[in-house]
C-alpha cells in the first residue's frame, strides 16, 4: 500500500490539481464556444447601424469611392423597394 502512511498527495495538492483540471475545462468551454460559428464570439459585433448608415460611414472614412457608394446605396434602396 504505496502512499499509505503520509508518502501521498496533501490537501493542498488535492486543491491545486482541481483548480488547474477546472481552469482546463472552462479554457476548453471558452474555445468551443468563440470557434462555433454563428456564436459571435468577437469577429463580428451588431452595432445596430442600419446597412445604410455602415456605407455612409465607409464612404466618409475613405474606404469606398462615391462611384462605389452611389452604386451599392441603389441597390441596397432597390432591395427595401424605396427610391430616394
Amino acid at each position: 500500500m504505496m502512499g499509505w502512511y503520509g508518502g501521498g498527495m496533501g490537501s493542498l495538492g488535492w486543491l491545486g490539481m482541481g483548480v488547474f483540471w477546472l481552469f482546463l475545462l472552462g479554457l476548453i468551454v471558452w474555445l468551443v464556444v468563440r470557434l462555433l460559428p454563428g456564436s459571435n464570439g468577437g469577429t463580428t459585433r451588431d452595432t445596430g447601424e442600419s446597412p445604410l448608415q455602415i456605407l455612409d460611414c465607409r464612404l466618409a472614412g475613405g474606404q469606398i469611392d462615391l462611384e462605389l457608394w452611389q452604386a451599392q446605396r441603389a441597390a441596397l434602396l432597390a432591395a427595401r423597394g424605396e427610391r430616394k
